[in-house]
């Protein structure tokens, strides 16, 4: 059995400051993201936005806690007023907008995302796939559901009319907007493996007893 190393507290220091970096990150490219001109689609008042494809690669390549930190950095900076939610809005008013559902469900959409890429990480093989799941369970299903409640409880539509306003006219983007993501996190994975994967498989085998 091999006692691993005491950790330093400079080596803390440092894995803190890159850990509040990339979230800084993640939450500036779901915001540039976010910038991206908007498609209104349908009578819901849901647009086609990018800032989803942010939400997935927060998921996707910063696992669970600092992908939805990420994310909930975002909706904060939105909630207080800054346009950076889709259409340049921003403000409380947009808790009564159509988009309400979508917003809050990112927070455990990425974490289901985060979760997911977390665990497929631990394999060597597989991972792109998985990387797809992962993104479909979170980023996609979580972020749909609470899209279809809130139009249901804001914007008073039936279920089925919440279905066909705000799940169906989007699953073809969102279709690729997740393969996308899957492929530039799995890229991201290769290049950079201290950035989750190192983290998900766990200690290292001369460490681990």
């Amino acid at each position: 059995m091999t006692t691993p190393a005491p950790v330093e507290p400079a080596a803390t220091s440092r894995t803190a400051g890159r850990d509040v970096a990339l979230v800084s990150v993640f939450a500036a490219l779901i915001i540039v993201l976010a910038l991206v001109p908007a498609v209104p689609v349908g009578a819901a008042g849901v647009p086609i936005t990018l800032q989803s494809l942010g939400v997935l690669l927060a998921g996707l390549v910063l696992g669970p806690w600092r992908g939805v930190a990420a994310v909930a950095v975002y909706v904060a900076l939105g909630l207080a007023g800054l346009p950076v939610f889709a259409g340049g809005v921003g403000g409380l008013a947009v808790l009564a907008g159509p988009t309400v559902g979508y917003i809050i469900g990112w927070l455990p959409a990425t974490f289901v995302t985060g979760v997911g890429a977390a665990l497929v990480l631990r394999r060597r093989r597989g991972r792109l796939p998985g990387l797809i799941l992962a993104g479909a369970a979170g980023g996609v299903l979580v972020t749909y559901l609470g899209g279809w409640l809130g139009l249901q409880l804001v914007a008073g539509l039936d279920p089925l009319a919440a279905f066909l306003g705000g799940v169906l006219p989007f699953l073809p983007g969102d279709g690729l907007k997740l393969v996308v993501a899957a492929f530039v996190a799995a890229s991201v994975h290769r290049a950079f493996p201290d950035v989750l994967a190192r983290r998900a498989a766990g200690p290292l085998p001369a460490e681990a007893s």
